[in-house]
């Protein structure tokens, strides 16, 4: 199993990212993804979580109305497009996938709100 994040950088507050998420090693369409973050010093928290087929999402409380999580099974790719960053939003980004009993992390890619 592979999980390789890109998309991140520096942005000024107020402006945009969109992460992707490129998985291999397994059938992508039958599992829900995920996006965590972890800010330094801090527990990392779930940002977003899609269903297997996209149907269903879920958001954390402070990321609702400003990020969007979405999937291409066909690219076996999954998108984290967020809206009105800020100060805050400043951490380390990770996807993530459980296969049954086995959890998955990608390496991370950085997320940098500043002015």
């Amino acid at each position: 199993v592979q999980l390789v994040e890109s998309g991140g950088g520096l942005v000024q507050p107020g402006g945009s990212l969109r992460l992707s998420c490129a998985a291999s090693g397994f059938t992508f369409s039958n599992y829900d993804m995920s996006w965590y973050r972890q800010a330094p010093g801090k527990e990392r928290e779930m940002v977003a979580r899609i269903s297997g087929v996209g149907g269903s999402t879920n958001y954390g409380d402070s990321m609702k109305g400003r990020f969007t999580i979405s999937r291409d099974n066909a690219k076996n790719t999954v998108y984290l497009q967020m809206n009105g960053l800020q100060p805050e939003d400043t951490a380390v980004y990770y996807c993530h996938v459980l296969l049954r009993i086995l959890t998955y992390w990608g390496q991370g890619t950085q997320v940098t709100v500043s002015s």
